[in-house]
């Protein structure tokens, strides 16, 4: 290789990016996976939520039912745009660590709701939604590595996760 052309590939980007087919086949995957976890849950939780979960004691600033599903929507979307900028960004190799942590905290937020919903134990679901709460913020700062707006498209989901732990919480104390 002549030195021209040495210098030239030593400017090339490490990661090239996929086409954009590809690259858009990636985004509708994350966006499937993040939302079909929610499908999951949803599932899960229907029957306790309709005959369970009214009957328990809540604090005054839970939200109503309806809010769950739409909220959960719009931070699913996020976190499947945020893992699909770091992937585009950084490409596989790069961004392994970043989405093998991504992968577990969906993981965790997928057991959330069996814990829960599914075996009615909001004591278990506290300690589970603690760890689960960590592994959002490596998460995050992992996302923030490579991409800044990625990061911050994590940012709403760490607050409502937060804001549901303090709900969790309180949900436990009041029936335990």
């Amino acid at each position: 290789m002549s030195q021209g052309a040495a210098e030239f590939a030593e400017r090339l980007p490490t990661a090239s990016r996929p086409p954009v087919g590809w690259q858009l086949l990636c985004l509708l995957g994350l966006v499937a996976l993040c939302i079909g976890s929610g499908l999951f849950g949803a599932a899960v939780t229907s029957d306790s939520v309709r005959n369970w979960y009214p009957t328990l004691d809540k604090p005054g600033w839970t939200p109503p039912s309806w809010l769950f599903g739409p909220a959960w929507t719009v931070l699913y979307g996020m976190m499947a745009v945020a893992a699909w900028l770091v992937w585009r960004g950084a490409g596989w190799p790069a961004a392994w660590g970043a989405l093998t942590l991504f992968c577990l905290q969906l993981a965790l937020n997928f057991a959330w709701s069996p814990l829960f919903f599914g075996l009615r134990n909001p004591g278990l679901a506290f300690a589970e939604i603690l760890v689960l709460w960590v592994a959002i913020v490596a998460t995050l700062i992992s996302f923030l590595r490579h991409s800044s707006v990625a990061a911050l498209l994590m940012a709403p989901y760490l607050a409502w996760t937060t804001f549901a732990a303090l709900l969790n919480f309180a949900i436990w104390r009041m029936n335990g």
